[in-house]
């Protein structure tokens, strides 16, 4: 059987993160079977401190960025170097000021687009035949 052909996104803060998050609702489970206020508050304090570990753990280079990345880095182990500039695209990293500096911005024209009135636009190519009289796409009128 041949190995993964991607990265399953495994790594130390997601698994930590998991372990506390069912801990905390387990514990609102029980809060709930038992009508226990200070069980549900109790619950939904460690389910709330689950995701601030896996957070800081994110930060710390134990998470990963989101997004295609190589072979190399696929290991559950693998400390992220990149992790105190930010990762593009990340809200974690953008909540705790680490966003990367942005990039230029480029206007770019967009691309042609032809109709001939049925929807069917066709991008970036020219309409062949398809004149004021063509019936195209809606059979004969």
């Amino acid at each position: 059987m041949a190995g993964h052909l991607y990265d399953e996104g495994h790594t130390v803060a997601g698994w930590t993160g998991v372990g506390i998050a069912t801990v905390g609702t387990a514990v609102v489970g029980v809060g709930v079977c038992a009508v226990s206020g200070v069980l549900l508050a109790g619950g939904l304090v460690i389910v709330g401190l689950g995701a601030l570990v896996t957070w800081g753990l994110h930060l710390a280079g134990w998470g990963k960025p989101p997004g295609v990345r190589p072979k190399a880095e696929w290991g559950m182990r693998v400390r992220d170097p990149w992790a105190r500039d930010g990762h593009p695209g990340c809200v974690g990293c953008r909540l705790a000021g680490r966003a990367p500096k942005a990039l230029p911005v480029v206007s770019v024209p967009g691309p042609t687009v032809a109709g001939d009135g049925t929807g069917m636009e066709v991008r970036g190519a020219a309409v062949v035949g398809g004149g004021a009289g063509a019936d195209v796409g809606r059979g004969a009128s």
